[in-house]
């Protein structure tokens, strides 16, 4: 069985590759926009432009089983990217598609035309006739970690998310679940909610203080202050969908019961374990 991951290049794709090839001796392949990003992965690295159709289908060439890891485009050019993915494996045989989707408010923030065109694509996967395994991603803790010298210095970890909890996950976690969903047909049709613990800002400060020595404080802002405060330092775009995934966390719809176990057949790391591993 060959298995192909897609942007290979990225953080989580790679995360992916390398958590495989420690599970298993199938061959693997890696499929990259760019894929001289990709030459230190130890496995085949083909071209795999989300956008070409053409190039997607001659790269997906003997693979079984492909991991989709979702675009970065708008939402709208993502939906199509994604399209050209899912027919590509189609057109070359490929039998399973797993598919990194995300957790999310659908409708009344400005994250959700994001999610909505995840889940979009979902939807293409199901009806695509090919066998199918989903996960929606937690948010990423790992920005937050490379922050930590902003949050030293303002002193507080200050955004819109108020008391609400977030299920936080770490890309290696995300791995580790995703090649399992890879390898093992018990996940066939399933869609899984992976992330751990639900932790408040609050409590993200605390565990920052007991790792690092900080004295960071949780500092509330409105939804509209911390668009603008985001927008200010990212861009329209990106800022305006980091103020919306915090006004989802505001909103407690990412504190929801995580299915991690189901799919990686152990716990999600506790934010003990993570934060303590950071000390060393």
């Amino acid at each position: 069985m060959t298995i192909a991951v897609t942007a290979a290049s990225g953080q989580l794709g790679g995360a992916i590759i390398r958590a495989l090839s420690e599970m298993t001796d199938e061959p693997i392949v890696g499929l990259a926009r760019s894929p001289e990003k990709a030459s230190a992965l130890d496995v085949e690295i083909r071209p795999g432009d989300y956008a070409d159709r053409e190039q997607l289908t001659a790269s997906l060439a003997g693979v079984d089983t492909l991991l989709l890891v979702s675009g970065m485009a708008d939402p709208d050019e993502r939906i199509g990217q994604h399209r050209n993915v899912i027919e590509a494996a189609r057109s070359s045989g490929v039998k399973k598609i797993v598919y990194t989707s995300i957790q999310g408010v659908e409708s009344g923030t400005a994250f959700s035309p994001v999610v909505q065109s995840n889940r979009q694509t979902e939807a293409d996967i199901r009806a695509s006739g090919l066998d199918w395994a989903i996960g929606r991603n937690g948010i990423y803790i790992e920005p937050d970690i490379d922050y930590l010298e902003h949050y030293r210095k303002s002193g507080a970890i200050a955004n819109c998310a108020g008391d609400g909890k977030c299920g936080y996950t770490t890309r290696d976690e995300l791995a580790f679940a995703y090649a399992k969903m890879l390898l093992e047909p018990a996940h066939q049709g399933q869609t899984y909610r992976l992330h751990g613990e639900p932790i408040s800002q609050a409590e993200l400060a605390a565990y920052f203080n007991r790792a690092f020595g900080t004295e960071l404080h949780y500092q509330p802002m409105s939804v509209a202050d911390y668009r603008a405060e985001r927008i200010d330092a990212l861009g329209e775009f990106l800022g305006t969908i980091i103020a919306g995934i915090y006004e989802g966390i505001r909103t407690g719809a990412l504190e929801t019961d995580s299915d991690y176990e189901k799919a990686a057949g152990r716990p999600h790391q506790s934010w003990d374990d993570y934060f303590a591993s950071l000390q060393k």
